[in-house]
């Protein structure tokens, strides 16, 4: 249950510019106390994130076109400096922070756009959808929902994202109807709708890349469940083939369609790694997965788009495959998990790097150390490569990190 944010200033209107006709809260557009900001009331939410994207979409369309000398840096070709992503928030901080985080990336526009058609936990919606449910209703609050693939999420109150809850198929016994009636469609008309109005300001001249989450692996939990997955490796094989078969197909499909566009990149995202390894054997993992990725990597390269890879953990034993196979931009490099040091000597010059920044602790350092954290990160896996990387947060941002180190980090970035 939503509630006013308590204290002084807030204003009732009945003209919001967002919400015409409908009664908004304008609340204050920085909130420092990380509490506050869950208090405020769901269509003040909308406004404050409506205004943030504006504003950095406004300055980012404002900034020279640079989409040519991204594509060089990324193709290890030399660059002056190395690339900035700060812009990987999750809703919550944008909320916490208001305008003081959108004046951050005014300031100082990020080097690649992340072009997102809908959010991954939720999935196409079309306008007509009886239950439609915005970003906003569903990652604000306590909320549980069933997207396209059947799949149940759930997001708790006070946590940050969601995660799958409910799996569709049950028992192997599912399998086929659930090939022949439930896979979505990629070509879904409208399923890159919400992308497009971006594209089109941004896509001729600016780096963007086009995202598809849950690519097998993540997908594959989410329909099956964690446990019975890491079972079906060894009881279930030919199943757990053909489903990857079906959402290989799926992946290549949606990649035609963002092929079809003017992004310059596609991200696809699958986490493989624990806190010190794979989650399943390296071997395991090249006898069920990798000719899958180097056929969905392939088909994005015949597009002449860049693939950015993302997958979470130490994965250093899988490195060598995933650039074999095609990644282009390995993301996110966790430097918990992972030695920076020893994958830039093992990798540098053969893959681009992207993340690195540590987000699991980005709310634990004084200012001054996340500055001297991102110069040492940049000595480590750009400088020697040409400036081959993307300066970024190893996932998402948290609303406990404080502004102020948000603030180092964003000029630190920009002091190369």
């Amino acid at each position: 249950m939503t509630r006013a944010l308590p204290g002084e200033g807030l204003e009732i209107r009945a003209n919001s510019p967002s919400f015409a006709g409908q009664l908004a809260i304008e609340v204050p557009m920085a909130n420092s106390d990380t509490a506050d900001y869950r208090a405020i009331l769901l269509s003040a939410v909308e406004n404050i994130v409506t205004r943030f994207k504006e504003r950095v979409d406004a300055a980012q369309q404002a900034s020279p076109p640079n989409k040519e000398w991204v594509r060089k840096a990324l193709r290890r070709e030399g660059a002056e400096r190395c690339l900035v992503r700060m812009n990987r928030f999750s809703t919550d901080v944008i909320v916490r922070h208001g305008d003081a985080l959108a004046d951050l990336l005014c300031q100082f526009p990020d080097d690649v756009v992340f072009v997102v058609p809908y959010e991954f936990a939720l999935g196409y919606q079309a306008p007509d959808h009886p239950d439609r449910l915005s970003n906003i209703e569903a990652l604000m609050q306590e909320k549980e929902w069933v997207d396209e693939w059947g799949i149940g999420w759930k997001h708790a109150a006070d946590g940050v994202g969601a995660n799958p809850v409910n799996h569709p198929i049950k028992d192997w016994s599912q399998l086929d109807d659930y090939l022949r009636n439930h896979i979505p469609d990629p070509h879904e008309p409208g399923r890159l709708e919400a992308a497009l109005s971006t594209l089109a300001k941004f896509g001729s001249g600016k780096y963007c890349v086009g995202v598809l989450n849950l690519t097998l692996f993540e997908r594959l939990f989410a329909l099956r469940g964690m446990d019975h997955v890491l079972e079906d490796f060894y009881t279930n094989e030919k199943e757990i083939g053909r489903l990857c078969e079906a959402l290989t197909g799926y992946a290549i499909g949606l990649i035609s369609e963002w092929g079809k566009t003017d992004v310059s990149a596609i991200f696809l995202s699958d986490d493989w790694g624990s806190q010190n390894a794979l989650m399943i054997s390296p071997a395991m993992w090249r006898r069920h997965f990798k000719e899958y990725y180097r056929s969905i990597f392939a088909a994005v390269h015949r597009w002449g788009k860049d693939v950015l890879f993302h997958s979470c953990g130490n994965i250093t034993s899988i490195i060598p495959d995933l650039i074999e196979v095609g990644v282009d931009v390995l993301d996110p490099l966790q430097p918990g998990p992972m030695n920076l040091a020893e994958i830039a000597s093992q990798f540098g010059g053969k893959v681009s790097f992207s993340g690195g920044i540590d987000d699991q602790r980005l709310e634990d350092y004084s200012p001054q150390e996340v500055k001297d954290i991102v110069r040492r990160t940049v000595d480590t896996l750009g400088r020697p490569f040409g400036n081959a990387y993307i300066i970024a947060a190893a996932n998402s941002i948290l609303p406990s990190v404080p502004l102020e180190n948000l603030e180092a980090m964003c000029q630190a970035c920009h002091e190369q």
